[in-house]
């Protein structure tokens, strides 16, 4: 069924009578409009892998298959912004990524002038990719002192800035460095820093300098954007600082914030709120994308997957996709006073195109977050842009879809956790995690096996019946709360600096639902245990997964038992990339033992703990 037709038949069916209405499965997607939404809201995307993929020969075809420009099919589905970066010379590094230099940067907003389109340049200071694990000061400028790296950054964006002007294509915003929450042109303007942030605020000023000396209209706007859109913490940390070293004259914050990264919509809303009020700014997320599959299409390992779709809180689906737009779009437009301008898409044309990887020779981990399919094709997802102004569309209350299977492990003769929550999918592919009411909440099972269970969740006061299995084996993890799903530290004791630790759901920093999360701004140390009574006497083994950037002063897992303490070093090696340390033998003779992880560390370490066992080996 075609879109129009379907909203034709929806509008005739609301005029005749009232009912509830449900998609087919071969509709088109189905939005809500947003009533605030302002006419000028921002709905844009950045498209800076475009030229390097036209390159290579990659071709954009509308949802009827027409084959077109990609910013023209942006333009009909609603786009009004393009947002591009600009690294100082990619031939002086690894290339790839869009190779988008200043001519590149350039041309693509002379394309998007040309269509009536607004333009934001995003200047990275770097020869590559610049986020909050790399800013790596550009080939050209290495060497150079703080005085001259300040000198280096007015010049080249005063630069910049003019040849856009005498090309007649003055972009309408310009940001100024890209998610700096670890600084910028590392090692002087790195953070956390141990001159109370000064160095680094005398390069942030001198580029917004730049840009207002060479604009006296100011018809430019200025951003500064940071990435984890829901730690509100971090924002008032970064901007209290530049604030208290005079740098003030900028006009947007922008949030990058990804669902499956950066903590719930709600946690957005809040920071939303807080800190364009706080700081009297506007706000725009400035990145944000949704999964539309779970599918890999080449031989990339994409960071987005079935995990991250469950944290994220959308199902992988074109509706999904849509979904969660539009729901980060009304966040944007509750925000008080008209502050929350707009929001842009990363990357939503970067489908699988042979040699477009994130650098040369290698693949494409973005894949399955574009809204463009494997061929190029527009997504029906691009409907969402022109959806949500749409006032004449009729508002149509999500209903309940489905509910996921469960599954639980637990040891024979021991009463098994079963999980207290459970996906429910909704009409709209947006999915919430529900508590159930189990037949029998602690089941014991004396034999090794399979087991089904049954519960119900509640779904707008209807019972749905949940099914789970359970899987009994001989070995039992002692362990409460061993793999933080639930998102909290239950049953954990935190001694020392317990604010740097904390319970996170971002994929990579989790590997399931969740995980114990460290990071502080200071030097920093911390231990988390948990302690047993009555234990049986004999060998057991203490285990735990771990990930992070590494580098700690100390780092150890250990368990305390008959007043002896025995530890193995914790090693991690770099994001994502998981390790299991292992005790194993120990014996335990007094039916006491404590197991946990212990560290200190430098400022700025950080890191995941996850999955803990502890049990009484055969």
């Amino acid at each position: 069924m075609k879109k129009k037709t379907l909203k034709s038949l929806v509008l005739s069916a609301l005029a005749a009578t009232t009912f509830a209405f449900l998609p087919s499965a071969d509709a088109a997607i189905q939005v809500n409009p947003i009533p605030n939404l302002s006419q000028d809201f921002i709905k844009g995307a950045d498209v800076s892998m475009l030229p390097e993929m036209e390159s290579l020969g990659a071709k954009f075809y509308d949802v009827d298959g027409t084959e077109m420009d990609e910013l023209q099919i942006m333009k009909n589905h609603g786009i009004n912004w393009i947002r591009v970066r600009i690294w100082n010379n990619p031939k002086d590094s690894y290339g790839g990524g869009g190779n988008t230099d200043e001519a590149r940067a350039l041309e693509l907003v002379k394309r998007a002038h040309s269509l009536g389109m607004k333009a934001l340049v995003d200047f990275h200071y770097s020869d590559f990719w610049a986020d909050p694990g790399k800013q790596v000061t550009p080939k050209a400028w290495q060497g150079h002192d703080k005085d001259q790296l300040v000198k280096d950054v007015y010049d080249y964006t005063a630069k910049v800035v003019k040849d856009f002007q005498a090309a007649g294509e003055e972009p309408e915003m310009i940001q100024i460095g890209n998610e700096l929450k670890s600084g910028m042109l590392w090692p002087i303007g790195k953070l956390p820093s141990t001159d109370g942030d000064k160095a680094f605020s005398e390069l942030l000023n001198a580029g917004l300098k730049a840009v207002r000396d060479n604009d006296p209209d100011r018809s430019i706007k200025l951003m500064i954007h940071l990435p984890d859109g829901g730690d509100n913490g971090l924002y008032r940390y970064f901007f209290d600082s530049i604030e208290k070293n005079g740098v003030k004259d900028f006009d947007v914050i922008g949030l990058s914030y990804y669902p499956f990264w950066h903590g719930s919509l709600e946690s957005l809303q809040q920071n939303l709120d807080d800190i364009s009020a706080r700081y009297d700014k506007d706000v725009i997320v400035v990145e944000t994308a949704f999964g539309y599959t779970n599918e890999n299409f080449d031989d990339m390992k994409n960071p987005y997957d079935e995990k991250a779709e469950r944290i994220g809180g959308f199902r992988s689906t074109v509706q999904g996709q849509a979904t969660g737009l539009r729901a980060v779009m009304e966040r944007l437009a509750n925000v008080p006073n008209g502050r929350g301008t707009g929001l842009f898409y990363w990357e939503p044309d970067w489908y699988p195109v042979e040699g477009a990887g994130w650098k040369t020779g290698e693949g494409n981990e973005w894949d399955n977050l574009c809204m463009f399919d494997k061929n190029g094709k527009a997504l029906e997802s691009w409907d969402v842009y022109t959806d949500v102004s749409d006032q004449s569309l009729p508002t149509i209350a999500p209903t309940f879809k489905e509910v996921d299977d469960v599954t639980a492990e637990g040891g024979a003769g021991a009463p098994i956790a079963l999980p207290e929550k459970v996906r429910v999918t909704f009409s709209d592919d947006h999915a919430e995690n529900l508590p159930i009411t189990w037949n029998d909440a602690a089941p014991v099972f004396d034999e090794t096996g399979t087991y089904p269970v049954k519960g119900t969740v509640l779904v707008d006061g209807e019972a749905h019946i949940v099914n789970g299995t359970v899987t009994v084996v001989k070995k039992t993890n002692l362990v409460k709360n061993p793999d933080f799903e639930n998102v909290n530290l239950d049953g954990w004791t935190i001694t020392g600096d317990a604010s740097a630790v904390d319970a996170v759901s971002k994929a990579g920093d989790a590997l399931g639902q969740g995980a114990l999360h460290y990071w502080a701004d200071k030097a920093f140390g911390f231990t988390a245990s948990q302690s047993f009574d009555g234990l049986e006497d004999g060998l057991y083994t203490v285990s735990v997964q771990t990930q992070g950037g590494g580098g700690e002063q100390s780092y150890d897992l250990f368990i305390e038992t008959n007043g002896e303490r025995k530890t193995t070093p914790v090693t991690d090696t770099k994001w994502n990339e998981w390790h299991t340390f292992t005790i194993s033998d120990v014996e335990v003779k007094d039916g006491k033992a404590t197991i946990g992880v212990t560290m200190k560390a430098a400022p700025g370490c950080w890191g995941s703990v996850d999955n803990f066992e502890f049990y009484k080996q055969d």
